[in-house]
């Protein structure tokens, strides 16, 4: 029987599931529920993986704990999901370096409730493909893709999309968002100037004496920065 994939539009289910989040002794655990990103008025990245101690899978929770400042900073929960139980969750945390620190919590849908009514679980061993949901403020699923169970996902597409989400506006193809950079060349006079880079790119932002941007190592050029987010389309 084919899968019925739970997908943009639809509500996210209610759940109420037991998570690892900690190796401390007796703070390993905390039940999360659907509602609370919800009460807190913040997105929800959730991405499943297929098993616990196996090869791909850490590769992308390790990618996704990289990037988890960069979620905390676009006021989203982010949550790993998989079928297995909180206790194997938690030996694979004790088991496998890249997993010991983890910054987001590893949700145990041990009885396979949630991954059946959102329509991921694989026909023959009832395993959860590598899905990945946005899901807004209200509740609302955003976007959703899935991958098979062989190939791992891109962490900055998640973040990229989530930033076109935020956006609430029309975004075009391979649409980024930019970063603007207000920097103070002078400042006791606190003369302003902006320099748009594209997101994820970086910037030196040195000014010479002519007062016009360029990239050099002396100290006495370099300006004082700050930046403020913003969306921009590229031209």
């Amino acid at each position: 029987m084919a899968n019925r994939l739970l997908s943009v539009g639809s509500v996210f289910p209610e759940f109420k599931k037991t998570s690892v989040v900690s190796l401390e002794k007796g703070n390993e655990f905390y039940e999360i529920t659907s509602e609370d990103h919800k009460n807190a008025g913040k997105w929800m990245v959730m991405f499943w993986w297929p098993k616990d101690f196996t090869f791909v899978c850490p590769t992308e929770i390790a990618e996704f704990n990289k990037h988890t400042g960069d979620f905390a900073d676009r006021d989203t929960i982010l949550i790993g999901a998989s079928t297995d139980s909180e206790y194997v969750h938690l030996a694979w945390r004790k088991n496998h370096d890249d997993l010991r620190d983890l910054q987001f919590p590893m949700l145990a849908d041990t009885s396979k409730s949630l991954a059946e009514e959102l329509g991921i679980l694989e026909a023959n061993e009832k395993i959860a493909y590598r899905v990945t949901y946005i899901v807004d403020p209200q509740g609302i699923i955003r976007w959703v893709s899935v991958n098979d169970l062989s190939v791992g996902r891109n962490v900055p597409e998640v973040l990229r999309v989530l930033d076109a989400l935020q956006t609430d506006e029309l975004c075009p193809c391979n649409w980024q968002k930019r970063r603007s950079y207000t920097c103070l060349t002078d400042p006791i006079k606190a003369v302003h100037r902006q320099v748009v880079v594209q997101y994820a790119g970086s910037v030196n932002c040195f000014y010479s004496s002519a007062g016009k941007p360029s990239r050099s190592k002396s100290n006495e050029h370099v300006s004082i920065c700050s930046y403020r987010e913003h969306e921009r389309v590229p031209v």
